[in-house]
């Protein structure tokens, strides 16, 4: 049996349906979700679509995480994306925040929806800080001062991404960029676009259409790990001053 076959029994089981059930739900025959639960065939594309929209579980989750060894319960819905988010909590309930470190950033876009992968990451609690799910991710560069090179943003999960408001900063996870801590702007509501924002000019902005967007981090608070120098002119930020200089001529030449 695969991953997916042992998934499908799983939830069915819940939901205390039998086959037959099930199969009407999903306008399939009986026949036809028997062979999926005993992976004896795998299903299309359109069937495992129904399948995710049916139980509000994304596909890719589906096809790769066992979830007989996480509980259900702890898992969080985002509404319009159909994605599960895997949260952990300590012996009283309380949320813990998991601290994304650098060296696991680039595995994050991968991991974030395996509850294994969650688990491993180090975690934290703050007393004050409550009311939703909460997550700390690195920031690189220069782009979002005064958030230096190595600081961590913790951010407030957002479960719809209708409920993001111009002109605050948030951390997103997308298919396209990876992990991004911007200041986000709606575009134009039709067309479901974001337009990131650095609050570094030096930065141009960039779009993210919302259905690359896999999740979001609305800003709560921050964590310095070096030490604040005004006016730090490094090799980085003469180089970037240099770049914006010359982008700056080359637009003013005829």
């Amino acid at each position: 049996m695969t991953i997916l076959s042992e998934n499908i029994r799983l939830l069915r089981g819940k939901k205390q349906y039998s086959q037959e059930q099930l199969a009407d739900e999903l306008i399939i025959t009986r026949a036809r979700l028997s062979k999926y639960e005993e992976g004896i065939r795998e299903p299309p594309l359109e069937i495992l679509k129904r399948i995710s929209h049916y139980f509000h579980i994304s596909i890719d989750i589906l096809i790769s995480v066992n979830l007989s060894r996480t509980s259900l319960d702890s898992l969080m819905e985002m509404a319009d994306n159909r994605i599960l988010l895997p949260i952990m909590v300590d012996s009283q309930g309380k949320d813990f925040i998991e601290i994304v470190p650098h060296k696991a950033k680039a595995g994050y876009l991968n991991g974030y929806g395996d509850p294994e992968y969650i688990e491993n990451l180090q975690q934290m609690n703050l007393p004050f800080i409550t009311n939703g799910k909460h997550r700390a991710f690195p920031i690189e560069g220069d782009s979002m001062p005064p958030h230096k090179d190595g600081s961590f943003i913790v951010g407030r999960y957002v479960e719809n991404i209708g409920d993001i408001k111009d002109g605050k900063s948030y951390v997103i996870l997308s298919k396209t960029e990876g992990i991004v801590y911007k200041r986000v702007f709606r575009k134009n509501k039709k067309e479901n676009t974001l337009v990131m924002f650095s609050d570094n000019p030096v930065y141009k902005p960039f779009e993210l259409k919302a259905n690359h967007i896999l999740e979001v981090w609305e800003y709560v608070c921050s964590f310095c790990t070096k030490e604040y120098e005004p006016d730090d002119l490094n090799y980085e930020s003469i180089r970037d001053m240099f770049r914006q200089i010359r982008m700056d001529i080359a637009e003013l030449r005829p």
